[in-house]
Formats: C-alpha cells, sequence, structure tokens
C-alpha cells in the first residue's frame, strides 16, 4: 500500500513538473503549490473541506479559487484545482514536496527546505542558497515557510541533512547545559 501511494505521489509529480515545463513557469509552479500545501496542512479545516464527501466537487474547486485566485499564477490554482479534484487533497503537501523536489532535480539542484519565523528578503534568501549552495556542492532551490515555532533564525533541510540554526534550539541546549 506505501509504494501504491508513494507511485501516486511520484506520478502526480511529475505530470507537474511536465505541466510547469510546457507552461515555462516551473520554479513559479513549484513554489507557489508548496507554499499552499504547506499553509494548507496547517489548517485541519480547510482540508477537511477539500476531503468531505459532504462537500460538492465545485463547492471545493470554489474554496480554490478563493483562496489562490489572483494570489498565485493561474497554472497554480489549475495545478490546485486538479489534485483536488482528483482526490488528492490529503496528499496534497506530500505531492507538493515530491514535486518541489522533481523541479529542483529538472534544473540540476537540491531543494532545501527552509524554516523561519519571519519572512526572508531577497538578500537573505540569496546569501542562505549561496551558503547551503557552498555545503552541498550544488545550486541550491530553497523553499521558504513561515513556522512561528523556530522564534528566531532557521531551520533548513536539505535531503536527510537538517540544519538547525534556530533560538528555540539554542534555548533547548542551554535549558539542557544548566540541568546538567
Amino acid at each position: 500500500m506505501v509504494e501504491d501511494r508513494d507511485g501516486v505521489i511520484a506520478g502526480y509529480a511529475r505530470a507537474l513538473v511536465a505541466v510547469g515545463e510546457a507552461e515555462d513557469a516551473l520554479d513559479e509552479l513549484a513554489d507557489e503549490l508548496f507554499r499552499f500545501a504547506r499553509s494548507a496542512e496547517q489548517s485541519p479545516d480547510l482540508v477537511e473541506e477539500l476531503t468531505s464527501p459532504a462537500v460538492s466537487a465545485g463547492q471545493r474547486l470554489d474554496v480554490i479559487e478563493r483562496l489562490l485566485g489572483g494570489r498565485v499564477s493561474d497554472v497554480t490554482v489549475a495545478a490546485a484545482m486538479l489534485l483536488v479534484r482528483a482526490g488528492q487533497a490529503r496528499e496534497l503537501s506530500a505531492i507538493a514536496e515530491a514535486f518541489a523536489r522533481e523541479a529542483a532535480e529538472a534544473g540540476r539542484r537540491v531543494l532545501a527546505e527552509v524554516r523561519s519565523a519571519v519572512e526572508l528578503d531577497a538578500d537573505q534568501r540569496a546569501r542562505l542558497a549561496a551558503a547551503l549552495g557552498e555545503a552541498t556542492g550544488r545550486e541550491v532551490e530553497l523553499k521558504v515557510t513561515l513556522d512561528p515555532s523556530v522564534v528566531g533564525g532557521i531551520v533548513a533541510t536539505v535531503g536527510d541533512t537538517v540544519i538547525d540554526g534556530s533560538l528555540s534550539r539554542r534555548l533547548s541546549d542551554l535549558k539542557s547545559r544548566f540541568q546538567s
């Protein structure tokens, strides 16, 4: 069953890469869908609304249009609607993550998921991407999500490597030292 789920997720990710490339919007689509999926993941009510049999297909698509319309590209709205229409709303986050990885690999980059308590400006993103690129030896595609639990600093995940430069981790380390 896990293989089937993984295969479905990988299939949608590859299809989204093809759509992004065909529309010449691969990076934009990957970024916008990734951010939407992460936001949706934080809202159990939204996931329920997008998956409940009590909510009609038309109503689900209206929710997507209301949330994304005018805020992201039309390609991203269409991709989100496709996934919801296909009954993949519960897998939205996994599909978006697999898609972001596939899109990064298509561009010969590595995906770095970064959680930050505050929005990073263009200069901060560029410096972070350069530092992570130097550490990995590859060009880095950043996907930044806001996460108040980070408190300060960032937590970056590149492949299986987690770089935790958050204030919350430093405070936890300090607390551990005092308790020892």
